[in-house]
């Protein structure tokens, strides 16, 4: 029986990165991992596959639309499907092989299997089981399930079967309008499928900036999306090749079918913890299947923690990680921190959208006075030069003090922009600070400080 100061299981990007880290604090620690490859959802089936199809379509477009402009002539690329999916593959292999990697350098022993916990400070792989002072819990999350839609990942898939289709669709459904379904249905729409995009609600991702909803749904219409809102799947039915979706209108209640080649169901996920024993050990969970942590990511049982998807909070890579770091201070007897108002969202479509702090309908709903501050891209002599003058940057500060309180940008590099907002935001800047920190010229960045601006006095170039 082997014994640690932590066992992390699941190496997705909480669990790796809590491994890594409670190694470089001096805790002996092993991760437990029932795939073939390190990495989790993220790295296998999630976010690393999805970019590396949304820079390859994205290329793709770009040779259609704007190589002529610029005075590159020449036939357009064919897509080579099997290649492009090599491509992404290989991505993958490069990304999970970098990982193992990071594991021997710190290490961090990689328990090969299925993991469980029989008992506080014991965790099952297999046949073996392994003594740890401590247990993190870093299982990630699964695709929700939708009444109605039976998922054969060949047909009707998820984002797992939606990045290894054996041939591009000539029509695709994608069922819900967040974050994974429109990235993959931009990937496939630019591959040459007729996605149409069905939504409950009457608007586009649930929770962002009405005002980039908006201009993020125009947006892709002009790419080729073919929204309905307001529409509730009933059904889902299947043959080998073909599917039919039935929907009703929330307004009228009237059904209507939709053919299809593939159908994506994008509904969400949820927590994944099954098989872990979680109930046998009097782990408290919450009304929506999430592991109930204290400040300290600690459950109710001493010695058992909890990061990532399986808990409390926006289901982002990037905010497991950060879990993971605190939570390994936390253990190595340090402080362990999560600033939950500062966490950053990113669209990887293109143009690209990011936020990070408040909406204007939150600072409304809070009864907090603010100011806005926006300015467009078509205003940003970078982005015109390289057709990239859709979309704005909108800064929110507090009214009185000028304080960052959001941001939200919809335009090109969006997802790198954001993060000086982000530093500002961390140390608590005005938006005069940013107002008045160079930037270099002509980058894209300028958008952001002139959208500083425009909390003042005004923009320059508006």
């Amino acid at each position: 029986m082997a014994q640690y100061d932590v066992i992390v299981i699941g190496s997705g990007p909480g669990g790796y990165v809590a491994a890594i880290r409670c190694a470089q604090l001096g805790l002996k620690t092993a991760c437990v991992e029932g795939r073939e490859t390190l990495g989790g959802t993220c790295l296998n089936v999630g976010c690393i596959p999805s970019k590396a199809l949304l820079h390859a379509s994205h290329m793709l477009h770009e040779a259609e639309e704007n190589f002529a402009k610029m005075g590159l002539k020449g036939k357009s690329p064919s897509v080579d499907w099997k290649q492009m999916l090599a491509y992404k593959d290989d991505t993958i292999g490069q990304n999970t092989k970098g990982i193992e990697f990071l594991f021997k350098k710190n290490k961090i022993d990689w328990l090969k299997g299925w993991g469980s916990i029989p008992e506080a400070g014991k965790v099952k792989v297999g046949d073996e089981v392994h003594e740890a002072k401590n247990i993190i819990v870093a299982s990630g999350s699964e695709p929700s399930p939708l009444k109605g839609v039976e998922v054969d990942e060949k047909v009707v898939v998820t984002s797992t079967g939606a990045l290894e289709l054996g041939k591009i669709p000539k029509k695709m459904v994608v069922i819900g309008a967040g974050v994974i379904g429109l990235e993959l249905g931009s990937v496939y729409s630019r591959l040459g499928s007729e996605v149409t995009v069905i939504e409950f609600l009457d608007h586009i991702t649930p929770g962002m900036d009405a005002e980039v909803q908006k201009t993020f749904q125009r947006t892709l219409k002009k790419q080729g999306l073919t929204f309905i809102m307001g529409a509730a799947v009933q059904k889902t039915e299947a043959t080998k090749t073909k599917a039919k979706v039935t929907y009703k209108l929330r307004k009228d209640d009237s059904e209507h079918e939709l053919d299809a080649d593939v159908v994506l169901v994008s509904t969400g996920r949820k927590p994944y913890t099954d098989g872990l024993g979680l109930s046998d050990l009097g782990v408290e969970m919450t009304d929506k299947g999430q592991i109930k942590t204290d400040n300290q990511w600690q459950t109710n049982v001493k010695g058992i923690y909890a990061i990532g998807d399986a808990i409390a909070g926006p289901m982002l890579a990037h905010k497991a990680e950060d879990e993971g770091m605190a939570c390994a201070e936390v253990l190595a007897g340090k402080h362990g921190h999560v600033n939950y108002g500062v966490i950053p969202s990113v669209i990887y479509t293109h143009p690209e959208v990011a936020a990070v702090g408040k909406t204007e309908q939150e600072l409304k709903d809070e009864g907090r006075e603010y100011k806005t501050g926006k300015f467009s891209f078509m205003g940003n002599g970078r982005a015109k030069a390289v057709f990239a003058g859709d979309g704005f940057v909108k800064i929110l500060a507090d009214k009185k003090t000028d304080r960052i309180l959001g941001c939200h940008i919809i335009g090109p590099s969006a997802g790198d922009l954001i993060h000086e907002v982000c530093v500002a935001m961390e140390f608590g800047a005005s938006a005069e600070d940013l107002a008045l920190t160079c930037h270099a010229h002509p980058t894209f960045s300028e958008a952001v400080r002139e959208a500083a601006l425009a909390c003042g006095d005004g923009p320059i170039h508006a």
